[in-house]
């Protein structure tokens, strides 16, 4: 069997959330490539309909769907909506989260509330949602985006890191609940050159400390994410399920260490 075909998805629809920029467009563009139709969702219209417009001038079909991944309900009609305009969902990527570092001291119950709603419960929330159309499909896949900082340690990181640690483990979960009609796993970049890294990465000082603590020496790219998630997506990862993919550089220790100075008596 030829492989480069596995990576197909012709006739196939995914759903892609927090599409609007960063990971999120570069992987619903990828997929589009591969030739799926994708439904594009996020809160920011105008960014999700650029998106979309591209994956149309690729020939595949394309639906915007402002959502909120917060709104329960918002969520759920989305993905209703993704199963009436094109049929059907086989591929559903979580692209959500985020959590701003701080020290442990402070470090209060509402940010690790918050940080444990926005990497856990939104990604989760949309999967149950989708559920019963993967079900449907005979090639059902889901792909969660976590973080290296899930598995990685460093000070600061707290509220993140614990909650991606739940998120990896909660991928685990839901693929031995799933199994063995829909495969379920995750990717955990490392530093991205995203919109939330640009201005970290426009100071020269800060970027070279970025690189030289990353053994590749180079920051990420969405692409490099988007191709990850595309071999997850795809009947080439057919026999992974329950799996985490770091795709950080060859990362051991954060590469940003944050200057936090020991806790004094």
């Amino acid at each position: 069997m030829a492989t480069l075909p596995l990576f197909r998805l012709d006739g196939r629809v995914a759903l892609v959330s927090g599409a609007g920029r960063g990971i999120g467009a570069a992987t619903a563009l990828a997929l589009a490539e591969a030739g799926a139709d994708v439904a594009v969702l996020s809160r920011t219209p105008d960014q999700i309909e650029a998106v979309a417009q591209q994956i149309r001038e690729l020939g595949r079909r394309a639906v915007a769907i402002p959502t909120d991944a917060g709104d329960a309900d918002a969520v759920a009609g989305a993905v209703a909506r993704v199963a009436e305009e094109l049929s059907r969902i086989d591929v559903v990527v979580s692209v959500t989260g985020g959590s701003m570092p701080r020290p442990f001291a402070n470090t209060h119950d509402e940010a690790l509330r918050k940080s444990f709603e926005n990497n856990v419960v939104h990604g989760v929330r949309l999967v149950r949602e989708a559920v019963p159309h993967l079900v449907k499909s005979d090639a059902a896949t889901v792909v969660m985006v976590s973080s290296s900082t899930g598995h990685l340690v460093g000070r600061g990181y707290l509220a993140y890191g614990a909650a991606k640690a739940s998120l990896d483990h909660a991928v685990r979960m839901m693929a031995a609940d799933l199994n063995p009609r829909i495969r379920v796993n995750a990717v955990a970049p490392g530093a991205i050159l995203t919109e939330a890294l640009e201005v970290v990465a426009a100071d020269p000082e800060m970027k070279a400390t970025l690189e030289s603590h990353t053994p590749l020496r180079r920051i990420g790219a969405p692409e490099d994410i988007a191709a990850a998630i595309l071999y997850l997506s795809s009947p080439a990862s057919s026999y992974v399920t329950g799996q985490v993919l770091a795709v950080d550089g060859g990362l051991v220790a954060p590469n940003m260490p944050l200057p936090i100075p020991d806790v004094e008596a």
